[in-house]
């Protein structure tokens, strides 16, 4: 007879002893495109991924990057947009399109008995898409409607707001953004766009799951082969300047509005900063899990939220540190208020050791989580080559979590938490 379960005493926590990411093969290709290949799982299902470089940083005008990447499912050479949509749908197939602030992704989801079949409709849409008017028209439209939908949300008001504040208008971070903007658009300009963009000198690929023979010769003989596209030089990212504004309090008045949306943040420290990981640490002690110490304090004693987060959002040259929430109008002040005083705390008081654990094993935990499948790997990996980051980041980091002491974290609030250098930016009502 099997001994029976204890239900009543609670497992013993462990700490991380070991941990490993393991590391793509990479091949390059004939046409010198680095293929990375993760070869892991079990099921018979790849993910493909494309990555060019461009993005908001690179575009001449706002949503140029966006559209441009958006219309190469809207028709190609020997395919239109609804048969595109068909072959996907028939296949299994899913096809995924992004653009970010340094990078355009283009990603495919595929069973390996049909990948044969579908990278040629995706090779299609990738070397010869064609932007047809009407689908350009259409995806305009939808892309416009959904523009002035969400920018009557006060978040969202708030957000951009934020970025003017923290970076300029003259920086596409911070562009006054506008539903006109999507009239400026044209075929010409999005094909200049796609031609300095899309090509295989700009390219790097990413292949994972239960990668076969079968589909590596697929992809060498559709993408790796020959040269395809413009292949011109990608434009230089890195000269915008940034004009921090001076003032410290940013109101915008959205009568009717049920609630006010929060933003305090400043720039920070970049991922290569010495610093930079353990401040992550602090950041998610202060307003990065459900048991921060702003959830505490501001949720569940207070009540003015349902809830309020600080993040560290990286960028390549720095981070932006910042604190959001959304509360009852006449709540605003007083969450500044507790903001204030949590930063206060920190600074002064140094952090309990069981408190810091705690944290330290929900990052540590919520580490592991992040990389146990083969696309969530393919994404790490995604991430060094984008960031720009050395190998070893993740290993960093994990040492990171581990060896921060109380001592570091008052230091590193006194340090980086400098309320004078915060700036506040409240949409909502006025009471």
């Amino acid at each position: 007879m099997s001994a029976l379960l204890d239900r009543y005493t609670q497992p013993a926590i462990r700490p991380i002893t070991d941990f490993a990411i393991s590391t793509p093969e990479v091949k390059k290709m004939q046409n010198g495109i680095p293929l990375h290949i993760i070869q892991a799982g079990s099921e018979d299902v790849v993910r493909l991924d494309f990555i060019f470089e461009g993005g908001r940083m690179s575009q001449s005008i706002p949503f140029l990057s966006l559209i441009t990447n958006r219309l190469l499912r809207e028709g190609s050479e020997h395919f239109s947009a609804s048969e595109i949509a068909e072959k996907l749908d028939y296949y299994g197939a899913s096809l995924e399109l992004a653009s970010s602030m340094y990078t355009e992704y283009v990603t495919l989801y595929s069973l390996n008995k049909y990948f044969p079949q579908i990278i040629e409709v995706v090779a299609d849409l990738l070397k010869f898409p064609t932007f047809p008017e009407k689908e350009l028209s259409m995806v305009l439209e939808a892309n416009k409607q959904q523009f002035q939908l969400f920018s009557q949300k006060v978040e969202v008001i708030a957000r951009r707001y934020m970025n003017q504040a923290l970076f300029g208008k003259n920086h596409p971070l911070g562009w006054d953004q506008k539903t006109e903007d999507f009239d400026r658009l044209n075929q010409d300009l999005i094909r200049d766009y796609y031609r300095s963009h899309y090509h295989s000198g700009n390219c790097s690929m990413y292949i994972s799951g239960k990668v076969s023979d079968e589909v590596l010769l697929c992809i060498e003989k559709n993408f790796g082969d020959e040269v395809w596209g413009a292949l011109q030089t990608v434009k230089a990212t890195s000269n915008y300047p940034i004009e921090t504004t001076d003032e410290r309090h940013i109101f915008i008045e959205q009568p009717n509005a049920v609630q006010s949306a929060l933003k305090m943040g400043n720039l920070s420290i970049n991922r290569f900063h010495p610093d930079y990981l353990n401040l992550r640490v602090l950041v998610v002690l202060l307003g990065g899990y459900f048991g921060s110490r702003l959830m505490k304090n501001i949720r569940e004693d207070k009540g003015y939220t349902y809830g309020i987060d600080a993040g560290l959002i990286p960028n390549r040259d720095n981070s932006v540190f910042v604190i959001a929430t959304e509360a009852d109008n006449q709540y605003i002040p007083s969450v500044i208020k507790e903001t204030y005083k949590e930063i206060d705390r920190l600074q002064q008081e140094k952090v309990p050791q069981k408190e810091l654990d705690m944290v330290k094993n929900y990052m540590l935990g919520d580490f592991c989580r992040s990389y146990e499948g083969p696309f969530s790997l393919a994404d790490a990996w995604i991430y060094i080559e984008t960031g720009r980051l050395n190998p070893d980041f993740y290993w960093k980091n994990l040492e990171s979590i581990r060896n921060i002491t109380r001592d570091d974290i008052i230091c590193l609030a006194q340090r980086y938490l400098c309320k004078e250098n915060l700036i506040e930016v409240v949409a909502g009502e006025k009471v």
